[in-house]
């Protein structure tokens, strides 16, 4: 006994060392790392790898690998089942080959695709709440003896913590995603305000929708509030435990649109380092708002349909279907039935997608509202400035309400902000409010000039003066307009204006 506490193994200082790696708040891939690279040097192994699991396409992926062919291996998949790694995940019991050749289950194409000679393999399942998410394997002694039992023994050891490494960042994640999703939620329960008949009906309609998994179409202008409205949807649905996931159809290109929603295996295309799991497989379980639907292209248009009829697809550059549970709110501020009319959405499409359709009211629909909503956006930034003392007067006020508010209720948010900004009293006066001159200068129109002349003229103008607002900001300022950026553009250089991005 004194002998062994005089020569503690050193196997168990160095768990106790790793231990504490784990609950250092390392990076995942880096904690990886530093625990297979610390069994290939104990186990005096050639090659090592830590292979994960993909729950969705029941396929092996190597996450973290050594050896001369490390970079060479990662560029591989191997399915559930599939060789002995395959063996190991598919029947979560760990398995040691003295000599790969008398054993069946030896899968060699890879070690011979990448030049890499392989005699014995050591192979331990990695669990996590009983379920096997990958494996830890060791190839081969340095000197090329075989691995022994005691090898097993300490393999076992490492992948322990390889899955609490694992568990625990996952569950830091998902706390992190709650985290975020709560504070959205938050901040989207306290946003959606108004006493309004309009605001009140279109709200009740989403309550009453909020349990059905019925895809859900939400019309309205831009900066009316759609993407709060699915937020709340979801929250109040027996969805609210998972994720909602949203994104801008019309933000990004073709390619990259179909690649972010049902995501793409590593080489699928250049710069695609890696596998990406898309917004569809995020949101399984809960909800996904598609917000500008009516942006999407044709050719994405089709694979989403399939999505929407059997709840499967498939990532960019794989061959594995995935299956899905998604509840589909989706949003536009375009007149999606003309386009359908048009023949630039798809009709199918449009059905499955309109089961129930809400709209969001227009500020200008709703002006009883903007006292409520301008208030509280000008609570927010006294608390943000640290100005408790300023007030909107009642002159600005009034012209508040007199103003339609293209841009809804974001704009309002940006007026108010703007003029607290702007304002050098404690009291925010109607000449600080952005589109004070725009009021003005439209009082009194020139005659004598035809409506071509005129209409060209207002719109030369109230581009200007909108751009202005947003400090040259072209996205920002198509939004407060209801129309594209690319159209904006066009008028821009229609009209030969210059202003700066």
């Amino acid at each position: 006994m004194n002998e062994r506490s005089s020569n503690p193994d050193p196997a168990i200082a160095v768990f106790k060392e790793i231990s504490t790696w784990v609950t250092s708040g390392l990076n995942l891939d880096k904690l990886l790392e530093l625990i297979i690279d610390t069994a290939t040097r104990m186990m005096k192994a050639k090659a090592s790898s830590l292979l994960l699991l993909d729950q969705k396409t029941k396929k092996l992926y190597f996450k973290v690998a050594t050896g001369d062919k490390k970079e060479e291996v990662k560029k591989y998949e191997i399915n559930l089942g599939q060789g002995i790694a395959g063996y190991v995940a598919e029947k979560g019991e760990p398995l040691l080959v003295a000599d790969v050749s008398k054993d069946q289950r030896w899968c060699k194409q890879i070690s011979e695709s990448i030049g890499f000679q392989t005699h014995s393999i050591a192979c331990v399942p990695m669990k996590a709440d009983g379920k096997t998410i990958g494996v830890v394997e060791i190839i081969d002694k340095e000197d090329g003896s075989p691995l022994q039992d005691e090898d097993m023994k300490l393999l076992m050891g490492f992948a322990d913590l390889a899955s609490l490494a694992i568990s625990r960042a996952q569950k830091v994640e998902q706390v992190q995603k709650e985290n975020k999703d709560l504070r959205a939620e938050i901040r989207s329960k306290h946003q959606i305000m108004g006493d309004s008949d309009s605001l009140k009906k279109v709200i009740s309609d989403a309550f009453l929708v909020a349990n059905s998994k019925s895809s859900t179409l939400i019309l309205g202008e831009s900066g009316t509030g759609k993407e709060l409205l699915a937020r709340l949807i979801h929250r109040s649905g027996h969805r609210r435990a998972q994720t909602m996931v949203a994104i801008n159809c019309a933000a990004l290109p073709e390619a990259l649109l179909e690649a972010e929603l049902f995501g793409h295996e590593k080489g699928a295309f250049t710069g695609a380092g890696s596998q990406k799991i898309g917004k569809f497989e995020a949101a399984d379980n809960g909800t996904i708002f598609l917000d500008e639907i009516g942006e999407m292209k044709p050719e994405v248009q089709v694979k989403l349909l399939r999505v929407l009829e059997n709840g499967v697809f498939y990532r960019v550059g794989g061959n594995v279907p995935i299956t899905v549970d998604v509840r589909v709110i989706s949003a536009t501020n375009k007149d999606i039935a003309r386009e359908v009319a048009e023949g630039r959405f798809r009709e199918d499409l449009y059905y499955r997608l309109n089961v129930v359709q809400l709209r969001m009211p227009p500020l200008r629909e709703r002006k009883e509202d903007i006292p409520l909503l301008a208030n509280y956006f000008l609570d927010i930034l006294k608390q943000e400035r640290g100005t408790p003392n300023v007030t909107i007067s009642e002159k600005a006020m009034q012209k508040m309400l007199e103003y339609d508010w293209p841009g809804n209720v974001r704009e309002l948010s940006n007026a108010v902000e703007r003029a607290v900004v702007m304002s050098k009293k404690a009291e925010i006066l109607p000449e600080e409010l952005p589109f004070y001159e725009r009021i003005g200068e439209f009082q009194a129109l020139n005659v004598g000039q035809t409506l071509k002349d005129a209409i060209n003229g207002f719109k030369k103008e109230f581009i200007t003066q909108t751009l202005k607002h947003t400090a040259g900001n072209r996205s920002e300022a198509a939004k407060i307009m209801g129309i594209q950026r690319s159209y904006l553009s066009r008028l821009i250089s229609q009209y030969s204006l210059r202003e700066s991005e």
